[in-house]
């Protein structure tokens, strides 16, 4: 048996190649759009792709089972519960499905959606019972998946089904079952996922929270407490997953002149400047939004930008064009036209504008500065953390708006008013900065570490 794991940073997304090397034949359970990795490694270890497997429907990312399955003719397994309406062939808990010596028994677990289930896998060349489980959201390294993604009303009732699908069918199984989730510390399935991106069961069981004893009721309460921001366009992309993706296709950089550019502007598409902030506050095209090139991307896109909107690219090396646009593809962002080939410069010589600032990083004791003037310089503190967190203190005043319901209320603030964007730690506050110089706020601050920061510096918090 061979199995080999793929990881996403940023997003936290696991996906697996298991196959049979003798039999010469291999599956991959949730695949992401990049799927030359999968085929590269199945080429190296003499595998041919015969199934595409997934544990559910993902919220927070694109399945690649579009393309893998256009590029290797595989056939497409999920939960006959998914209500998927692409071409599928459905599963049900006690099916088996067999790669030569390779057993993968179907274990119906739902309770992070209701079709989710656990592949417990069998190496038959080495014993009769599974040697490793794909526990896809359901148990993870540290956590289980949350139950509040298929819709805040479902969600107790999916804790409900999640405390069955653990205590009566996951940990009956023996402790030395190897543990391969299907997300890792950074996913926004979870609320505290580990950093360690494989477990035994024994160990959960000893050490996992979400695992000490407790009636359905107490359970239920731990399920659907203290929950993270929920992934941007959490429910148009399990739409999208669930009638399945288009295949992305063969991603090939695609540089654009200004010259033709400027009618893809002048028809609607957005500029998404993807450059350090140093740059982008130095100097910028009015009326893009700005988003650093990093592994938080594709969680911070949704918060900025409408998915269906034709983008084109400013990047700071366009050697980044296919990891930036697979970043993009992953949550459901495919109109990536091209990329911009020309520089600021090239760009103010046609006569083209360009501007400066917009958001000025500051530390907490500048904010404290700010938030003591009385001269028209007084931000307004709008903390972006979900409420919870809010809850257990933040800046005195500070006007909770989750990033998630950002977009939506921007109406209720002055553009002309100093905004002072605030989160935990300052990763989210980047994000939904970025969405107040979209939308033409005159003086925006990001607060550097957050209301950590803040805490740190002994100043004062309201609860």
């Amino acid at each position: 048996m061979y199995v080999q794991q793929f990881f996403v940073e940023g997003l936290g997304c696991a996906s697996y190649l298991v196959g049979c090397e003798g039999a010469g034949v291999a599956a991959v359970v949730d695949p992401d759009r990049e799927v030359d990795k999968y085929l590269t490694a199945a080429q190296a270890r003499g595998l041919k792709i015969t199934h595409i497997i997934e544990t559910h429907l993902h919220a927070d990312h694109v399945s690649g089972n579009a393309d893998l399955q256009a590029r290797t003719g595989a056939d497409i397994y999920l939960h006959e519960q998914a209500g998927a309406t692409f071409a599928h062939k459905p599963l049900k808990g006690g099916d088996t499905l067999t790669l030569g010596n390779v057993r993968l028994d179907v274990l119906h677990t739902p309770g992070h959606t209701p079709e989710s289930i656990t592949l417990l896998v069998t190496d038959q060349t080495r014993g009769g019972e599974p040697w490793l489980a794909f526990t896809g959201d359901t148990l993870f390294v540290g956590d289980i998946g949350r139950p509040d993604l298929v819709g805040a009303a479902a969600a107790r009732g999916l804790a409900a089904q999640m405390h069955d699908s653990v205590f009566s069918k996951l940990l009956p199984l023996d402790d030395g079952l190897l543990i391969y989730p299907g997300h890792g510390a950074g996913s926004l399935c979870g609320k505290s996922i580990g950093a360690m991106r494989s477990t035994t069961l024994g160990f959960e069981r000893r050490h996992n929270p979400a695992l000490a004893p407790r009636v359905l009721d107490e359970f239920i309460e731990f399920a659907v407490s203290d929950l993270p921001e929920q992934p941007g366009n959490h429910t148009r992309i399990k739409a999208l997953n669930r009638r399945g993706p288009r295949p992305l296709g063969e991603v090939t950089p695609r540089p654009l002149p200004i010259q033709a550019a400027v009618p893809y502007f002048q028809r609607g598409a957005a500029l998404l400047d993807l450059r350090p902030q140093a740059e982008y506050v130095r100097a910028h095209i009015p009326g893009s939004a700005h988003l650093e090139a990093d592994d938080q991307l594709s969680n911070r896109v949704g918060f900025v930008l409408p998915p269906e909107v034709p983008l084109v690219l400013l990047l700071a090396d366009p050697a980044d064009y296919a990891r930036v646009v697979y970043s993009l593809a992953r949550v459901g962002y495919d109109h990536v036209v091209g990329y911009l080939a020309e520089s600021l410069e090239t760009w103010q010589a046609y006569g083209l504008p360009v501007t400066s600032g917009d958001v000025k990083d500051i530390e907490a004791p500048e904010l404290k500065n700010l938030l003591e003037t009385d001269n028209g310089a007084r931000p307004v503190v709008v903390d972006v953390r979900e409420p919870w967190e809010y809850r257990q203190g933040h800046v005195p005043g500070a006007v909770l708006m989750p990033l998630g319901e950002l977009g939506g209320r921007l109406g209720e603030l002055n553009p002309e008013t100093p905004v002072a964007v605030i989160c935990a730690t300052g990763n989210r506050s980047q994000s939904a900065a970025a969405l107040f110089g979209q939308q033409g706020f005159k003086t925006i601050y990001n607060v550097r570490g957050g209301t950590l920061g803040w805490m740190r510096r002994g100043f004062p918090l309201e609860k």
